[in-house]
């Protein structure tokens, strides 16, 4: 698991596999749910949903069937996180509230804040941005109590969205800052990329379109080097910047600054914070 929230995906993968393996071969259900776990997330990055649907149903069966509620709650929230990513904005709040409501039920913080994310998740994508933030601005200071990085990573960069969409931009600017730290501090290359998408979005709000240009290239070469391009379901606010930044600088000025970005180091290079 660890791997896995560090970023290397192929090593995710080959112990999720052999795990899974191992386990069928013990007849260890609860260890088969792990690895279904585990292997549903990395399908749903990849963008093979019906996958990633699959092993989520399979582990919510074994979860129910084992009276493991906490690890069921999660499962309802995974399929509600699929089903978002699908475009089934009602379906996606149903399993995401049916998933919260057993979290609740079983007082299990972690899959409660899970399932709370996938509903603002939800609400910013139909644009109901203070029910979003709302969410967000719980879960933010809770995950501070324990400097969980990676959560706070995630929705730092949610909300630096909501205020880019209000067109805040210092706001944005602010919050994508603190979100770019948080994601360093994970080691994950994909959180990276989020921070450095969302700092693009307040850059070009800001009216620095050469700027925010490069930090897209950054971004795109995080992810490139996590082997996990970014699936088009997950591209909207990537699309949204891009179109505003070609209209700026037109196509041959953007690709320009986005190839200059490919070549910064995103984990390290100070010009991303002065980008």
């Amino acid at each position: 698991m660890q791997t896995y929230v560090c970023g290397d995906l192929k090593a995710s993968r080959r112990d999720g596999e052999e795990s899974l393996d191992l386990f069928h071969q013990a007849g260890d259900r609860w260890g088969q749910l792990q690895a279904t776990a585990v292997l549903g997330r990395l399908a749903e990055i990849e963008g093979d949903y019906p996958q990633a649907a699959h092993l989520h149903r399979e582990g919510l069966r074994i979860a129910e069937e084992l009276g493991l509620w906490t690890d069921a709650s999660m499962r309802w929230s995974e399929l509600g996180r699929i089903t978002l990513l699908t475009g089934n904005y009602a379906r996606a709040e149903e399993l995401h509230e049916r998933g919260r409501r057993l979290a609740v039920e079983q007082g299990d913080k972690p899959a409660e804040e899970f399932a709370e994310i996938g509903l603002a998740l939800g609400a910013r994508r139909q644009g109901r941005l203070d029910r979003a933030e709302s969410y967000l601005r719980r879960w933010l200071e809770w995950n501070r109590q324990f400097d969980a990085e990676y959560g706070a990573a995630l929705i730092l960069a949610e909300l630096g969205f909501v205020a880019e969409l209000r067109r805040d931009a210092k706001t944005a600017l602010a919050l994508h800052l603190e979100g770019l730290a948080a994601a360093r501090d994970t080691g994950d290359p994909r959180a990276i990329a989020l921070a450095l998408e969302g700092l693009a979005g307040a850059r070009a709000l800001a009216g620095h379109p050469a700027r925010a240009a490069r930090l897209l290239g950054a971004a795109s070469a995080a992810r490139a080097s996590a082997g996990a391009p970014l699936p088009a379901a997950e591209s909207g606010d990537v699309n949204r910047i891009t179109a505003a930044l070609q209209a700026a600088l037109g196509e041959a000025g953007f690709e320009a600054e986005f190839e200059q970005g490919t070549a910064l180091d995103p984990d390290t290079d100070a010009e991303l914070l002065n980008a």
